[in-house]
């Protein structure tokens, strides 16, 4: 009997994989191997070699799917941002809780691993350059969610308002220990809540 590899076979079906499928699987598993060596190593370690070899893939196949160091880690936050975002419109939370929907969108490795590339942006223009337009993205899909979830209990002007001061409360908390940050939140969410929720 022929061996069957993961790579050229189906695994519920039995049925051999289409190119695009093969492709798709590829740029996947670089793409969380990216998000995995930028929150394990920071921006400055991580390497494309790194994350070929996390990643179980050819350095060759990395180079063909993305040329650049700054091309991978930039499409792997972008990624990080979709999913991330489906997942929370999916769980569709209470509108009354969007402010603390929106400060839980600034945690875990999606926001550890964009902190990681917007610090490295300030002195490599390279990296730079290519964050302004998943900047754009992000701002736009954080409006987006925003709005699906709270509705009209928020105007736009308070929802951009929330995603900056969620986004400085999820910098400042790397300098505070769990209690203090719990207790901060706890103190600063009803007040933030009653200046900016309908």
């Amino acid at each position: 009997m022929r061996d069957v590899t993961h790579d050229t076979v189906g695994v519920a079906s039995g049925t051999r994989r289409t190119q695009a499928q093969r492709t798709a699987a590829t740029r996947a598993k670089l793409l969380d191997a990216a998000i995995e060596s930028l929150v394990d190593l920071g921006y400055a370690r991580t390497s494309t070699q790194g994350i070929a070899h996390r990643a179980g893939v050819s350095r060759g196949a990395q180079l063909h799917h993305f040329p650049t160091k700054e091309s991978l880690v930039v499409a792997a936050v972008g990624h990080l941002v979709d999913k991330r975002l489906a997942e929370i419109v999916e769980a569709r939370p209470d509108p009354e809780c969007g402010v603390e929907t929106l400060m839980d969108a600034f945690s875990g490795p999606l926001f550890h691993a964009a902190l990681e590339l917007w610090v490295a942006a300030r002195t490599e223009p390279a990296l730079h350059e290519a964050l302004i337009p998943l900047e754009r993205k992000v701002s736009d899909a954080l409006t987006r969610g925003a709005a699906e979830i709270m509705g009209e209990r928020m105007s736009p002007d308070a929802i951009a308002l929330s995603i900056e001061l969620a986004r400085g409360l999820a910098v400042s908390a790397l300098m505070r220990t769990p209690e203090s940050d719990r207790e901060l939140r706890e103190h600063l969410l009803p007040i933030w809540k009653a200046s900016v929720m309908k």
